[in-house]
């Protein structure tokens, strides 16, 4: 490996460390020229590549637009250097994006023309070749993020079975005492853990939340533990934790059962909204309880519709229906959801909609009530 591959290896290490600072071109140019040091060959191609914005695009996006942000990334700068100067270049993109990028080669024109096979030859092959079964493009083009954001399921599934054995116990011990339902307590960590990040802990929500270009790294898997316990959005947080008092407030589940539903929900949202962010290239930030409250009001809403009568929440008094919420709180994401995340974001409105786990909740809480209905009629 030469110095592009080193280069490369440097760059993902800041991507992942200070991914801010790596969407300031200059601030990458910089930062490659220094770490070259002596070597003046490569300083200004490496100025040159970092000043390019399909290295930000190949950078800070996923899935096809990042192939294809690196397909013509490697074509244009092959009409560029010269071979050895190339080579470095396309290692220190492969190093920093994971991806593997080769010269571009002769084009076919090149090659002598084979003899036209006659009919009978072309039969005999035909019979004689395999079948094998053809992958659909899309799901080829996730199987990287599949592989990637594998560990992060993992963990979250394994965690979500721990937080349960661990509020099971906390309820024993300590708030069956009290006659705390177990929605209280889980709205009440959400608050405790909200009001550090305020106050003491200021960088708690940016060191726990998922962003895109985190979520298929291994060596962020366990954000995917943290990002539903934290809420980068303050007044998502505030509205976030009044809608948990208000659907699980009078709720009859042990702690226990609130905290494995709430974590197996919340990444059951989670992990369709990244493969869509990764597809489509969209640049999010995860974090909070939006899928888990969405698929909860989605749950109410579709059961309301298929028994045809109302279903509402008791607060302090006050009967809220089901879909007075769905109607305020989609309102209120679709504001939060819609707009680009920054200037250069090129998504569509359905991209960016479909890459949030809000979204993902309320399908998933519609399906549920299908699922119980049908059960019901079954019975």
């Amino acid at each position: 490996m030469g110095v592009g591959h080193d280069l490369g290896l440097q760059l993902r290490s800041w991507l992942e460390h200070e991914p801010a600072a790596m969407r300031q071109p200059r601030a990458v140019a910089n930062r490659l020229v220094d770490a070259l040091g002596a070597n003046d060959q490569l300083k200004g191609a490496v100025r040159d590549l970092a000043s390019q914005p399909l290295l930000q695009q190949a950078l800070h996006s996923r899935g096809i637009t990042q192939q294809s942000a690196i397909a013509s990334l490697s074509n244009q700068l092959s009409h560029t250097y010269a071979p050895a100067v190339l080579q470095e270049l396309l290692d220190l993109i492969s190093a920093a994006t994971s991806v593997r990028v080769q010269a571009e080669t002769a084009p076919p024109s090149a090659e002598p023309p084979a003899a036209t096979p006659s009919p009978a030859t072309n039969r005999q092959q035909s019979q004689q070749r395999p079948t094998q079964p053809r992958t659909p493009a899309t799901l080829q083009a996730l199987k990287p993020t599949l592989k990637g954001i594998a560990p992060g399921l993992a963990l979250s599934a394994s965690g979500a079975l721990v937080f349960s054995w661990c509020g099971g116990e906390l309820d024993r011990s300590l708030f069956e005492a009290w006659g705390w339902s177990g929605g209280v307590v889980l709205a009440l960590a959400l608050g405790v853990l909200q009001a550090l990040a305020l106050g003491p802990c200021p960088h708690l929500p940016q060191r726990w939340c998922l962003l895109s270009e985190q979520a298929d790294r291994p060596q962020q898997a366990w954000r995917w533990l943290s990002h539903n316990w934290i809420h980068s959005h303050r007044g998502e947080a505030g509205l976030n934790l009044l809608l948990l008092l208000v659907l699980l407030g009078a709720s009859p589940l042990q702690l226990q059962d609130v905290v494995l539903r709430y974590c197996l929900t919340s990444l059951a949202c989670l992990a369709p909204a990244v493969l869509c962010a990764s597809h489509w290239g969209v640049q999010r930030r995860w974090s909070g309880a939006s899928g888990a409250i969405s698929a909860i009001i989605g749950l109410a809403c579709g059961m309301s519709l298929l028994q045809w009568r109302e279903l509402s929440f008791d607060c302090l008094g006050l009967v809220i229906p089901a879909w007075v919420l769905l109607l305020v709180y989609g309102t209120l994401q679709l504001a939060w959801q819609l707009p680009r995340s920054q200037a250069g974001d090129t998504s569509r409105p359905y991209q960016r909609l479909l890459s949030s786990s809000w979204i993902w909740g309320l399908q998933l809480g519609l399906l549920w009530a299908l699922i119980s209905r049908v059960q019901q009629l079954l019975a």
